[in-house]
């Protein structure tokens, strides 16, 4: 595992961008992204480059249940304002929240992982250490699955909805063992409230109470967080 400790937020996202970029270079078809806060700057670095993936595929990590591609907290919705718009790929795929059958919707996603693998896996992380919607207790042999959202995970959410009472409950994830099937990985996390996070990915004992802890075991992870975050950490 590399760790790279950044100065800003900024600087951050442009040491995610040279590994997409030295990703993309190397032939990668297949990008795992991912939503939030945490990669907006590399998002807007995406879309300002000369990187074309009308050739390539994407995945995403997760998507809220109830939520249409079209509502404006969808994740569907987030990609496309943030980079599908300005940079499309060949495909797409998202979960479908507004799925009938939640066992069908599961394993159509799951099959369109195994049918295409993914090269590079965009991670964030919670404050709780939950990667994709993977919640502490998530077993590492877990693959796609429908997640009851934590309280704290709402909590963290709600600042993108007007009332608490609209952050969804549920969601789709990629597993843990979904994500740990990419062939590289690079996580970003940024400010103090990852600070304990990004001690138990790095440095704590590996535990499904810590989920992201599972990528101390995987061959190819670039952590980049800033030095808030990484405050905790002694190596």
């Amino acid at each position: 595992m590399e760790v790279i400790v950044v100065k800003t937020q900024e600087e951050g996202a442009k040491a995610a961008f040279e590994v997409f970029k030295r990703a993309y270079n190397e032939g990668a078809q297949v990008f795992g992204l991912a939503t939030g806060s945490s990669p907006i700057g590399l998002y807007e670095l995406l879309r300002n480059s000369d990187l074309d993936f009308s050739d390539r595929v994407s995945v995403n990590l997760d998507e809220y249940v109830g939520l249409a591609p079209t509502d404006e907290h969808s994740y569907h919705y987030f990609m496309k304002e943030q980079l599908f718009d300005a940079k499309p790929f060949k495909h797409s795929y998202l979960p479908d929240g507004l799925a009938k059958d939640v066992d069908a919707e599961v394993e159509r996603y799951e099959r369109i992982l195994q049918e295409n693998p993914v090269d590079l896996q965009l991670l964030g992380i919670g404050s709780n250490a939950h990667i994709g919607f993977n919640e502490p207790g998530t077993p590492f042999t877990q693959r796609t699955h429908k997640v009851h959202l934590t309280e704290s995970t709402i909590e963290a959410n709600k600042r993108f909805f007007e009332k608490e009472e609209d952050v969804p409950r549920y969601a789709y994830s990629m597993g843990l063992q979904s994500i740990m099937d990419a062939k590289e990985i690079v996580l970003i996390a940024f400010g103090p409230k990852k600070i304990h996070a990004i001690k138990g990915l790095v440095e704590g004992p590996i535990t499904e109470e810590v989920p992201a802890s599972i990528l101390q075991k995987h061959p190819k992870v670039t952590v980049i967080c800033d030095e808030a975050a990484a405050a905790l950490l002694t190596k």
